[in-house]
C-alpha cells in the first residue's frame, strides 16, 4: 500500500500527478519537491513542501514522479534510485540518452520499478487499436501514417509558450522530445525501429529556440518472411487544427485512430467510407488513473512496467537518430549496443 509519494516538480503535470494519486491511494502523503517555497498555504493536494531531495528522502517515500524538465531527469532519479525509491518518470525520460542505462542498471540492482510515462499507452481505443492490428483486421499492414500536431501558444491556456519547457532546448523542448508519445506508441504497435531518414525545422515566427517542425520516415525490423513495415511521421507546434492520429493501410483495408476522439475506424477492401469499430468517451484523466494503477501493481509484485526505462531509453535513441539523420541529410540505422550517437550508424 502506498503510504507516502514524492512528486518532483509542481508544472502542470505534477500538479495532475499529485490530484490523481489520491483517487487510487486515498490516504497517501503527498511531498512535493520544488525549489521555489510557499509563502502561505500549499496547493491543494500538497502535505509538506521541501526545497532538497535530501529533505525530501527524510520523509521516506516510497515512490516518486519525477515531472521536472526532462534536461533534470537524471539528477534527482539516480539519486533517488540509490535510495531504493520506485520511480514513474515522465515523458521523456531524459532529454539524451547519456546515462539512462546507469538508472536502468541502478534500478535493477536495487529490486525498483522504474516506469517511463507515457500515459498514452493506457488509453482504451489505442490498445484496441493494436488488437485489431494483431488480429490482422485488415490484414498484413502494408505503410503508416502517423500525424501530431497543436499550436503551441494555445498548448498551456494562461501560460507564456515562451516560457515553457517545450519552447526551450536546454530544458528538452522541441517536437521530438515533448510529442514523443509518437514514436513510444508507434514501437509499441510495430516494434523496434531499426532506422530513421528525418528533417527538423524551425518554421515558424513562434519564439522559441527549438525545432517546431520534424517528418520522419521510420523502418521497423521485420521477420525475413514478412514485408518491412515503414511509417511517415509527422510532428509540429504550429498547427491550429490540434490533430492526433495514426493511419494504417493494410492488405485488405485500412485502420484509423484518432488519440483525441478516442475513435477507432475502419475502411473496408471496397467500401465507401469509413466505419466506427471502437468509440471510448472518457475522460484524459482516464489513462493517468489506468498508468497509476499499473504502476502501483509493478511496485507490488515486482512485475515489469508495460513501459520501462527501456522503451523510455529507445525512444531517445530514435530520437538521437533523427537529429542525427536531419544534419547528415543521411538514412541513420539504430544500433542497441551504446548510448547516444555511439549507437547510431549512417547508412550507404
Amino acid at each position: 500500500m502506498l503510504k507516502r509519494v514524492l512528486i518532483v516538480g509542481l508544472g502542470s503535470i505534477g500538479t495532475r500527478h499529485a490530484r490523481l494519486v489520491r483517487k487510487v491511494a486515498p490516504g497517501v502523503e503527498v511531498i512535493a519537491l520544488r525549489h521555489q517555497d510557499y509563502q502561505g498555504q500549499l496547493p491543494v493536494g500538497i502535505d509538506h513542501n521541501v526545497s532538497s531531495l535530501a529533505d525530501a528522502l527524510k520523509f521516506s517515500p516510497q515512490a516518486a514522479v519525477v515531472a521536472t524538465p526532462a534536461s533534470y531527469h537524471l539528477d534527482v532519479a539516480l539519486p533517488l534510485a540509490s535510495a531504493g525509491v520506485h520511480l514513474l518518470v515522465e515523458k521523456p525520460i531524459s532529454s539524451t540518452s547519456q546515462g539512462v542505462s546507469e538508472l536502468i542498471d541502478v534500478c535493477r540492482t536495487r529490486g525498483i520499478t522504474l516506469m517511463t510515462g507515457y500515459n498514452l499507452r493506457f488509453s482504451p481505443s489505442v490498445q484496441r487499436f493494436r488488437e485489431l492490428l494483431q488480429a490482422k483486421r485488415v490484414g498484413p499492414v502494408r505503410s503508416v501514417r502517423a500525424e501530431v500536431g497543436q499550436f503551441l501558444p494555445s498548448w498551456r491556456p494562461g501560460s507564456d509558450y515562451r516560457e515553457t519547457v517545450s519552447a526551450k532546448a536546454a530544458l528538452g523542448g522541441g517536437v521530438l522530445l515533448e510529442l514523443s508519445h509518437e514514436i513510444d506508441y508507434l514501437r509499441w504497435l510495430f516494434g523496434e525501429i531499426e532506422w530513421v531518414s528525418a528533417i527538423q525545422r524551425k518554421q515558424s515566427g513562434l519564439e522559441i529556440d527549438v525545432e517546431d517542425t520534424a517528418h520522419l520516415i521510420l523502418g521497423f525490423a521485420h521477420e525475413p518472411a514478412a514485408g518491412p513495415v515503414i511509417a511517415a511521421l509527422s510532428m509540429d507546434f504550429i498547427r491550429h487544427d490540434t490533430t492526433r492520429t495514426c493511419t494504417v493501410i493494410g492488405e485488405t483495408g485500412s485502420l484509423r485512430w484518432n488519440a483525441l476522439t478516442g475513435i477507432v475506424e475502419i475502411f473496408e477492401q471496397g467500401g465507401s467510407s469509413w466505419k466506427t469499430l471502437f468509440a471510448d468517451a472518457s475522460q484524459r484523466d482516464n489513462s493517468y488513473l489506468a498508468e497509476w494503477r499499473h504502476f502501483l501493481a509493478c511496485m507490488a509484485d515486482g512485475g515489469p512496467p508495460i513501459v520501462s526505462g527501456h522503451d523510455g531509453l529507445a525512444v531517445l535513441r530514435v530520437v538521437e537518430a533523427a537529429r542525427h539523420s536531419s544534419t547528415t541529410g543521411s538514412v541513420v540505422h539504430i544500433t542497441r549496443q551504446n548510448e547516444g550517437c555511439k549507437g547510431l550508424r549512417t547508412l550507404p
